[in-house]
């Protein structure tokens, strides 16, 4: 880890939450250096331990954070994939990406390795730290335990696919640890940890739902069945047993949530993925939290550049917009490509509420809060408050389709699971009869394309795969090779892996080498 990372995540993070602790009027009064707070003497009680998740939590939203101008983390995984250009040429490093040309000084990249990493260090000091309160209620310790190893392993199921072998620090960092300036384990390792932190985390007595927005148990078992998935392809190929388990995994939450659909479903409409009153609701099994009190959502590079679709008249970047011949491959009458209704519209009210007018060209609505932004006649609130979506049933159910067809074929329960995701789009499926494993199994990633577009999720199926939907054929085109559509640009081998960060092999020898085909340092 950078040396900036290890030695003062835990004491930003601890000066930040000693206001949590009870105190008494002669502690109040006695004044202690702030250096004096420590790991040792402030993990004592259990508000500690709850305020110690909160930062773990918190951390995640680094995704969130500035990238330069008119840019944010987020579009790292959203300017590969090719489904998406840009109106702006102001940020470089976010050109670079769409050009793909980055490298291990593309901000975005850095700033990714940074934050994933800080989640981790942030996690591995509570579960270091935390086993030790006494007196702790017992499950209350074992769900913030489970939460935790939640979050470590989410971080880590990023990473590992970003850049393939990487360092697996599980234990809290300083200066004098012997693996201070760790190694790179193999990818096998990583996903053993990822395992079984996600089995401790099915175990630890979460809910099925949390509305308050921490992790449940839909949301770690639909994660553990994306890892499943995600090692019986490239690049661990570990194929059928593994199909196998993530089909099992996924149909534990569709079991669930047939037999309780008030309280897991599909959303009966699009705007309800986007809509603030169903927030880590029903479809949204996790989502990252925001408020503007602590911090508002950051999906605004998705609005036009300069169109006066919010009440803040024409502005906008522009900076992520759907490729126009992505928006193209909807099939006819497919209700997520339809204006305003679906994930798309090419049409708003002027500064929000006034007037409709024309926006020229297809824009993303799936994060447009229209509380916020206003609607036509309504004035909007100014405060955008939308979570950004990280596991929604629909994912479920897609995870479920896929998996299952590659253990056996297009099963009934397979075909249902995909045809629930088309009757919501108003779409007419073919007879499951109709279906071979292969074509099945194409029919399934080309709704993960359209269903899941725009939510930091497209780039893992790239990489996963080895495959890419082309919109213009609607087949599938091999990994390398495929023509980016937003650069034109062919797709090498190299693109399969993140370059590390420049930084980091400047300061740990230990990282070796750069990844194949960028310039080391």
């Amino acid at each position: 880890m950078r040396h900036t990372l290890v030695k003062n995540i835990s004491r930003v993070l601890l000066c930040g939450m000693a206001l949590t602790a009870p105190v008494g009027c002669t502690d109040f009064l006695t004044e202690q250096a702030p250096s004096n707070l420590t790991t040792t003497n402030f993990y004592t009680i259990p508000d500690h331990a709850e305020a110690a998740l909160a930062s773990v939590y918190a951390s995640l939203r680094f995704m969130g954070e500035g990238a330069g101008i008119f840019s944010n983390n987020w579009q790292l995984l959203e300017a590969l994939t090719g489904t998406s250009t840009t109106e702006t040429a102001q940020n470089s490093d976010l050109n670079n990406l769409y050009s793909l040309v980055h490298d291990g000084n593309t901000a975005h990249v850095v700033n990714y390795w940074n934050g994933l990493y800080r989640v981790i260090a942030n996690a591995n000091q509570l579960l270091d730290r935390v086993p030790g309160i006494t007196p702790m209620d017992a499950a209350q310790k074992t769900k913030i335990l489970g939460e935790a190893r939640f979050l470590r392993a989410s971080a880590y199921f990023t990473a590992v696919q970003l850049w393939g072998d990487i360092p697996l620090v599980t234990k809290p960092q300083s200066a004098a640890s012997t693996d201070f300036l760790p190694a790179r384990a193999s990818k096998e390792d990583v996903y053993k940890l990822i395992v079984e932190d996600l089995i401790a985390a099915e175990a630890s007595g979460l809910a099925w739902m949390d509305v308050s927005g921490r992790a449940n148990l839909a949301a770690v078992k639909t994660q553990l069945a994306k890892v499943y998935l995600t090692m019986a392809g490239f690049p661990l190929a570990k194929g059928a047993s593994h199909y196998k388990l993530a089909a099992d995994k996924a149909l534990e939450v569709v079991t669930y949530a047939n037999a309780n659909p008030s309280l897991i479903n599909l959303f009966t409409t699009y705007e309800d993925v986007h809509r603030e009153s169903t927030k880590n609701r029903v479809e949204h099994l996790f989502m990252l939290q925001y408020n503007t009190l602590v911090a508002a959502n950051p999906m605004d590079n998705f609005y036009p550049n300069f169109k006066p679709v919010t009440y803040n008249g024409p502005g906008g970047t522009g900076s992520s917009v759907p490729t126009s011949s992505f928006y193209n491959s909807y099939e006819a009458g497919d209700l997520r490509a339809k204006d305003q209704a679906g994930y798309f519209y090419t049409t708003y009210y002027t500064n929000g509420n006034g007037a409709q007018f024309s926006l020229g060209a297809p824009y993303v609505f799936k994060h447009f809060n229209r509380t916020a932004n206003g609607t036509v006649g309504v004035a909007g609130s100014r405060q955008n408050n939308l979570n950004v979506p990280q596991i929604r049933f629909a994912e479920t159910l897609l995870i479920y389709a896929e998996a299952q067809n590659e253990v056996g074929g297009p099963t009934q329960a397979a075909y249902d699971a995909f045809k629930r995701i088309r009757d919501r789009a108003t779409l007419t499926t073919p007879a499951l009869g109709t279906y071979t494993q292969a074509t099945f199994r194409e029919a399934v990633w080309r709704e993960r394309w359209h269903e899941l577009c725009y939510e930091q999720l497209t780039w893992f199926d790239m990489v996963r795969l080895r495959k890419v939907y082309n919109d213009k054929t609607n087949g599938f085109d091999n990994f390398v090779g495929h023509v980016n559509p937003s650069s034109n640009q062919a797709l090498q081998e190299k693109h399969l892996l993140l370059p590390l960060p420049k930084q980091e092999l400047l300061n740990n020898p230990n990282l070796k080498t750069q990844n194949p085909g960028y310039p080391g340092v």
